[in-house]
């Protein structure tokens, strides 16, 4: 009997063994897994990865902020960079995320598209017409305080929701009248007979943010807050060295130099701490979207701004 209990006892104790040695490797299992990024074609991150300045980080490409934000909630990536109104429309949508950086403003990077020809002078000439836009991207919100300033409302217009791959032929093709557009989009749209009705100066601020899912804070921080101090480093040198920038960024971009050169000229911008202000800044856009139903309800997106890389970002 005696000879049985010490054979088990033995038997427990390697099992024991075997499994805190396994748990062990699954720790350096995940600290070694690399950081998924997503970023847009014309976002500040994809400078970080043209210039390769983060190497060991594993890139995906997302046509615009909402189907980025899709990704965040499906933990398909870690981290992501979107304008200011998809992080809204995602917490409206019970995707988990944290607000971690912020850019200063870019309210040149996004603007209203007529054609010349159409003879449109202001917003207000657009009642009554078909204006198309990314649903859920920040142009959503510069749509919002166009109307506010033109004392018109969402019923004056015809509005039709289209992707920019979408968006770019109706509009060549008269198929709608105007276009609500952002950069790199933007720039390339401003082609002979097309010109600029209005951009965000003086109504929205266009931000950049930061998101990461609260696994990745958790399992991943020390990858984070190296992967946000390359990313400082790499916005700051390309604020200094504009044309070197342009010429990294036009290939990864897949767009001609002069339309990449014009683009950021106007919407390269440094990164920015969270401040108070700055999720006052998201409250207010998120209630106005609650109070023209544009999400399902009142959505507390100042709650997930959280400061703690503030340090490297100021």
């Amino acid at each position: 009997m005696r000879r049985t209990t010490a054979t088990l006892t033995a038997a427990v104790a390697l099992l024991m063994s075997s499994w805190l040695s396994a748990c062990g490797g699954a720790e350096e299992a995940d600290a070694d897994e690399p950081l998924n990024v997503g970023y847009q074609r014309f976002g500040g991150l994809s400078l970080v990865k043209a210039k390769d300045a983060a190497p060991d980080a594993k890139w995906s490409l997302f046509e615009s902020g909402p189907a980025l934000t899709e990704a965040l909630k499906a933990g398909a990536i870690d981290i992501g960079q979107t304008g200011e109104a998809p992080p809204i429309f995602a917490a409206a949508g019970k995707t988990d995320f944290t607000i971690i950086a912020t850019s200063a403003p870019v309210p040149k990077g996004e603007a209203v598209l007529v054609k010349e020809e159409s003879g449109f002078s202001t917003f207000k000439d657009l009642k009554g017409r078909t204006v198309a836009l990314n649903k859920g991207s920040n142009v959503n919100w510069l749509l919002v305080k166009l109307l506010e300033a033109n004392d018109m409302t969402i019923d004056d217009i015809d509005v039709k929701y289209l992707k920019p791959a979408e968006a770019r032929p109706a509009f060549d093709n008269d198929q709608v009248d105007a276009w609500i557009i952002w950069d790199p989009y933007f720039a390339l749209a401003e082609q002979p007979g097309v010109k600029v009705l209005v951009d965000a100066t003086g109504l929205a601020n266009n931000r950049e943010y930061v998101l990461v899912t609260p696994e990745a804070l958790k399992e991943k921080p020390e990858q984070i807050e190296e992967f946000l101090r390359t990313y400082r480093e790499t916005t700051d040198w390309g604020l200094a060295h504009p044309a070197e920038r342009a010429d990294l960024l036009a290939p990864e971009l897949k767009i001609p130099l002069d339309t990449t050169t014009r683009a950021l000229a106007r919407s390269a911008q440094p990164l920015a701490a969270l401040t108070p202000e700055i999720g006052a800044e998201l409250q207010e856009i998120a209630d106005g979207f609650a109070d023209l139903e544009l999400i399902p309800g009142p959505v507390d997106i100042a709650g997930r701004v959280d400061d703690r890389y503030s340090d490297i970002l100021e």
